[in-house]
């Protein structure tokens, strides 16, 4: 006997049906990408949703209220950031007020490694050394570097510009936790009767739909920064586990995050060790290990039971995603499909079952003849 959870995530729409999830997943994210100081902090506040939502259960089980359970948990989440920010405040100073000559040092690590690299490929292959191929590369480099000052200034004012609205975050998370049940009470009133069943499998699968996702995306940077932490770690990487988890939070970011995260590693080690080349390319032999364990391991145990869908429109919406809305489009595109693909099967189904809409014509028939019953007759 399968139970409903399952038997709704092998219904599955027609054409038309899918068409319209595409397009809407398309519109959605061009309008968010529109809306991105908003939507971040929305974003945030999700996951920090999901992620407190067990601690306020615990709390409703022991008989507290919902308001104070909110409050608490909140509380206790604040507390603790501000505690780890107290501690980390004074090195991360540090380390932003040279940020610039940091960032150029390690970028000047990875071009002495590529060099490197390069004029051995040069030195056994003499068809590498005709084309002059670390001359040439070095010369681009040269220019990359001289202007990349004038590139991230504005990056970094921009990312400082977005600090106000990072604070919506925590006032979103509290609300979402304290009166989210009140909003879903509130859309359920206002369905029809004859709707009102499917409507709360809806809501209930859109919320299992979206807690999954979300808990399956951090139990994945949990066990990606485990991974890489472990392994950066054994190789005598300084900082291995901090490392770790910058690169598992860069992978929310489909395809493009594992690479920066892979970047950065060997950046670090082209500086950090330079008399050790060999080390970069274990850290890249690294980064292919735990790209293989996301995508036959970790994935599957945790976003891939989520969202249930195939694996080649994941793919396609990846890039449909980056195509209509950039770097957010690609991180938001698969949980905005995951909830507009609930909503539109379950819209579809509402639309072409005659039972139900023949069930809704008899209630407002019923309504009707309800509200005329004392009238005087024409």
């Amino acid at each position: 006997m399968t139970n409903p959870s399952q038997e709704f995530g092998q219904q599955r729409g027609g054409p038309v049906v899918w068409a319209a999830i595409i397009a809407t997943t398309c519109v959605l994210l061009a309008a968010l990408q529109k809306l991105l100081w908003l939507t971040v902090p929305f974003l945030l506040a999700l996951i920090l949703y999901y992620l407190l939502q067990p601690f306020m259960q615990a709390l409703l089980y022991r008989g507290a209220s919902r308001p104070m359970a909110a409050g608490v948990t909140m509380g206790g989440f604040l507390t603790a950031m501000f505690l780890a920010g107290g501690l980390a405040l004074p090195q991360a100073a540090t380390h932003l007020i040279d940020w610039q000559a940091t960032l150029l040092r390690y970028l000047q690590g990875g071009q002495a490694l590529l060099d490197l690299s390069l004029r051995t490929l040069e030195a056994r292959w003499s068809l590498f050394a005709k084309a002059q191929l670390a001359d040439t590369m070095a010369a681009r480099l040269a220019d990359f570097s001289n202007s990349l000052t004038a590139y991230l200034e504005p990056l970094v004012l921009g990312a400082a510009s977005w600090a106000p609205a990072l604070l919506l975050t925590p006032f979103l998370t509290f609300f979402f936790l304290r009166d989210g049940r009140i909003f879903l009470n509130f859309l359920a009133r206002a369905v029809p009767n004859a709707f009102f069943e499917r409507t709360l499998k809806l809501i209930a699968e859109v919320d299992r739909t979206a807690r999954a996702y979300f808990q399956g995306l951090l139990w994945l940077t949990v066990l990606d920064t485990l991974t890489l932490g472990l392994g950066l770690w054994l190789l005598g990487f300084p900082g291995a586990w901090l490392l770790g988890l910058v690169c598992a939070v860069l992978a929310w970011l489909p395809y493009i995050g594992s690479i920066l995260g892979g970047v950065l590693v060997v950046l670090v080690a082209a500086t950090d060790f330079p008399q050790t080349p060999e080390l970069a390319w274990q850290a890249v032999a690294l980064f292919v290990l735990a790209r293989l364990l996301d995508d036959f391991v970790y994935m599957p145990l945790t976003i891939g039971k989520s969202l249930r869908l195939h694996p080649l429109i994941t793919v396609v919406m990846i890039f449909v995603g980056g195509a209509v809305a950039g770097v957010a489009g690609l991180m938001l595109v698969l949980p905005v499909l995951g909830v507009v693909m609930v909503i539109g099967l379950t819209l579809g189904q509402l639309l072409t079952d005659a039972r139900l809409l023949a069930r809704h014509r008899h209630a407002r028939r019923l309504r009707r003849a309800l509200a005329e019953a004392d009238l005087p007759a024409q």
